[in-house]
């Protein structure tokens, strides 16, 4: 396979330091692969599977909200489901990054962006886009939001397989992308949890 599609997105070897260094030079000045930047934000488009999933973190604090919200920025969400994103800095539009997740034989890395971060008195978050060394189309926001006297921490996305293997497994690729977002809702659930609230 080419490297645009295989040896940055499916590996039977751990992926090191050095080659998600190399990948996120190589995707930097690299295009989004959709055209719908910042959809999350708004109305979503056509053509994609769409998805918008909500957990209730509790009573809503200042406290709790700015903790969890920080999480967010140091990508809690994603390092508590059980990803490893590189460069391991805090979001910022523009970071171009990697993250690689262990599937039984096989490693995936994927390559996206941040296309845009929410710092709001009651709404922060960040979402972030495809790059071409990436499965999947599309883009995703996380948010912790207040809604009344609860906060709510939300994800967003759009999205469809771009890779062959995605396309030809597409079912079991919507199985697994599924399965990853009730993960980050539970990771999000235990966060609240623990976070100290004053």
């Amino acid at each position: 396979m080419s490297r645009r599609y295989g040896a940055w997105v499916f590996s039977l070897t751990k992926p090191s330091p050095g080659s998600l260094s190399r990948l996120v030079v190589q995707q930097s000045d690299r295009e989004l692969t959709y055209a719908e930047y910042g959809a999350t934000a708004g109305d979503m488009p056509p053509g994609y599977h769409h998805d918008e999933w909500a957990a209730d973190l509790g009573a809503f604090s200042h406290a709790t909200f700015n903790r969890l919200a920080d999480q967010l920025r140091h990508w809690h969400a994603q390092t508590g489901s059980g990803l490893t994103i590189f460069p391991a800095e805090p979001v910022r539009a523009g970071l171009t990054f990697a993250l690689w997740f262990r599937l039984p034989g096989a490693y995936v890395t994927a390559a996206g962006r941040v296309v845009y971060v929410t710092g709001e008195p009651d709404r922060a978050g960040f979402a972030y886009g495809t790059l071409p060394a990436h499965p999947e189309q599309g883009e995703e926001a996380f948010h912790v939001v207040r809604e009344g006297d609860r906060l709510v921490f939300k994800v967003r996305a759009f999205s469809r397989p771009r890779h062959p293997l995605a396309r030809l497994g597409a079912p079991v690729s919507r199985v697994l992308q599924l399965r990853m977002n009730q993960t980050y809702l539970k990771t999000m659930r235990e966060a609240a949890s623990l976070a100290p609230d004053s």
